[in-house]
């Protein structure tokens, strides 16, 4: 097998129960785009830009086989003999793939099997020439060689069409080699959006309709065989069969899901005793809904840093967890215990776990090497300014490809190191140094979105090579530039924020005094609803005597 130009950096924890995807058809995006997001959630990844290039490969070649998560050998399959560009996760001809990990039934995990969720993610990518294609490719070779991941909800789209496709083994212990996995596929309507956060979405399907709708054979025979479902066929539901949504699925992850679509739609309310997960009769959160207008990139952009603002879960500014400067974060894990009763954190969609972030813009209108901008971060959505990336890039930024940069190995050359390094200093003084993080992301977000039209209008003209070289050259120099804007960021943030008090500022200088020295420092101290909270708790055990 021939080795990649650059590899994915490995997992170093768990990478199941943490991601988030959205989806926006064509239909109902600002500007005809199919839009798919990602933040891939895990406890302290690092993770690089994946780059595989073109190739192709010889009768007999074989692909080694390695776990996404833990880098675990597993094997090795044919080689295609075509394989396509494929930068992050999309590829040249638009094809995008994301996941959730929802895990499900326990027993289903097929350890024998040779294919684990993140290789068919980046197998289908560089085989695949539409999202249909990669939905074959997919369930083509969990089905001949075993899926040996948990249950996962994959977005699978091209400049088209968005899809949502579940799948799960088949256990370790089945009867046939032929039973292996159980998947299925639903063609999200192109005016609506979706969205799935690791619980499974997808409940009854139409079994007829060919079009919109693809399934394995067993599907339904599977779960019979093991006494989960005893209906009719056309009462099948996947979820309540594989993945009964519980509290945890519904409060922790279909949240998530709501939220966004409270972003975009009115009426949400309605779906609050589902996710609020304490009702058991619940009416279910639906898997997608019809926009009330039309969505951006941007808005996209933004509902990835949804801390569940303006809902009856947001994220208490005000209580102990947010400490002192309003913390809309909560330290991992989700659950903890005081004297044997158990409790959880909310789980917005921004999170401090996240290793990377993309929304993909997909357009069919323009020539595919353009009409394909996957807007990346290496970083929590909420700190990060996303810099685009085109699918026909053959080369990568040095800020998203350090070499020598690990997990345990920082660089200021690398942009995952350099973010977390801001967002590390941000988090623990939300409300006083947030703000200072916000305008730069802001401004770098609106000056790359404002100039895609001018820099998209150029590359049309051109040949492809020019074309190619031109978009390489572009987001490269975009990447390095936020690199060399958010190190400038860390430095004034460490200067005007230094021993918790604030360096005032003038025209963006700091000021100083007649004589030269730094201006005095200003020391706002206790917000008034902390400082009542404090009072509350101490009592007066800091009163001041009176006089």
């Amino acid at each position: 097998m021939r080795k990649l130009l650059s590899l994915i950096a490995l997992f170093a924890a768990t990478h199941a129960a943490a991601c988030t995807n959205f989806i926006v058809g064509k239909k109902a995006s600002v500007d005809g785009s199919v839009i798919c997001s990602y933040n891939a959630d895990s406890y302290g990844a690092f993770m690089s830009l994946a780059h595989y290039p073109a190739a192709t490969h010889q009768k007999g070649e074989m692909r080694q086989v390695f776990d996404w998560d833990t880098n675990r050998y597993l094997g090795e399959i044919p080689e295609a003999e075509q394989t396509w560009n494929v930068v992050g996760n999309i590829n040249e001809w638009q094809v995008t793939i994301g996941e959730t990990t929802y895990g499900g039934r326990e027993e289903m995990v097929d350890s024998t099997g040779l294919i684990d969720y993140g290789s068919l993610i980046y197998i289908a990518l560089q085989r695949s020439k539409s999202a249909r294609e990669a939905i074959t490719v997919m369930t083509t070779l969990a089905e001949t060689y075993g899926y040996c991941s948990e249950g996962e909800t994959f977005t699978i789209c091209d400049a088209n069409e968005a899809w949502i496709m579940e799948m799960q083994g088949c256990g370790a212990d089945r009867k046939s080699s032929k039973e292996r996995v159980v998947w299925v596929a639903r063609r999200i309507p192109d005016e609506a959006i979706c969205g799935h956060a690791n619980q499974s979405r997808i409940g009854r399907f139409p079994l007829k309709d060919k079009e919109n709708v693809k399934y394995s054979k067993n599907v339904i025979k599977y779960a019979r065989s093991k006494g989960w479902f005893s209906g009719k066929d056309d009462t099948f539901s996947w979820k309540e069969a594989y993945a009964a949504p519980d509290f945890t699925g519904r409060r922790i992850c279909d949240a998530r899901v709501w939220s966004f679509f409270k972003h975009h739609a009115s009426g949400m309310d309605r779906y609050l005793p589902w996710v609020t997960g304490l009702e058991k009769d619940a009416e279910d959160l639906p898997l997608w809904i019809v926009p009330d207008k039309k969505v951006s990139v941007e808005d996209v952009m933004n509902d990835m840093r949804d801390h569940f603002e303006n809902t009856p879960f947001a994220i208490d500014s005000t209580d102990i967890g947010a400490g002192i400067w309003s913390m809309p974060y909560r330290p991992t894990p989700l659950f903890f215990s005081v004297d044997g009763k158990k409790y959880f954190n909310e789980r917005p969609t921004s999170t401090q776990q996240t290793a990377w972030s993309f929304v993909s813009q997909m357009r069919s209108w323009l020539p595919r090497q353009v009409g394909g901008c996957f807007w990346y971060g290496n970083d929590d959505s909420n700190m990060v300014a996303y810099t685009p990336v085109y699918c026909s890039m053959t080369q990568l930024p040095e800020c998203y490809n350090t070499p020598g940069a690990d997990a345990v190995t920082f660089s200021d050359k690398n942009a995952y190191w350099v973010e977390n390094w801001v967002s590390n200093m941000v988090y623990p003084r939300y409300s006083m140094l947030f703000p200072s993080l916000k305008e730069v992301r802001d401004s770098l977000q609106k000056a790359y979105l404002s100039q895609q039209s001018a820099v998209e209008a150029k590359a049309k003209g051109m040949t492809p090579e020019a074309m190619q070289a031109l978009l390489n050259d572009y987001s490269i120099r975009q990447a390095q530039q936020m690199l060399a804007r958010w190190k400038q960021l860390a430095a004034h943030i460490i200067v005007k924020y230094n021993d918790m008090a604030v360096k005032p500022e003038e025209n963006g200088r700091f000021k100083r005094t007649p004589h030269g020295l730094g201006e005095k420092v200003s020391r706002p101290g206790f917000a008034e609803g902390y400082a009542r909270k404090l009072v509350k708790e101490t009592g007066d055990r800091y009163a001041m005597p009176q006089e």
